[in-house]
This record gives C-alpha cells, sequence and structure tokens, in this order.
C-alpha cells in the first residue's frame, strides 16, 4: 500500500522556527490545508516557473 511510486527524491532541509511559522501560516490560508512537504513543493515549483518566464 502506500503512495504509488513516482520518479522522486527525498530532501531534508532544517529550516528556522520562523520560517516554519510562516509555512505554517501560509498553510492555513490554503483551502486544501497541504502538508509543509507540500508547500514547499509549490512554492518552489511556482517560483521556478517565474524564473523561467522572466
Amino acid at each position: 500500500m502506500g503512495r504509488p511510486p513516482v520518479d522522486s527524491e527525498a530532501v531534508t532541509v532544517r529550516m528556522e522556527r520562523e520560517l516554519l511559522r510562516a509555512i505554517d501560516d501560509y498553510r492555513r490560508q490554503q483551502d486544501d490545508l497541504p502538508s509543509r512537504p507540500e508547500v514547499v513543493r509549490r512554492v518552489m515549483a511556482e517560483w521556478l516557473g517565474k524564473q523561467k518566464h522572466g
């Protein structure tokens, strides 16, 4: 069981509590209350998309 296999790799990052509080505040503003890792994925994907399109 569990999640379906995907072509991915785990990334472990330490963050200061202030940054984690900001992530949690952002999470609570989202309709689907994403997990911390999902917030990081979404924000990074959005930021990287903006970098490509200048």
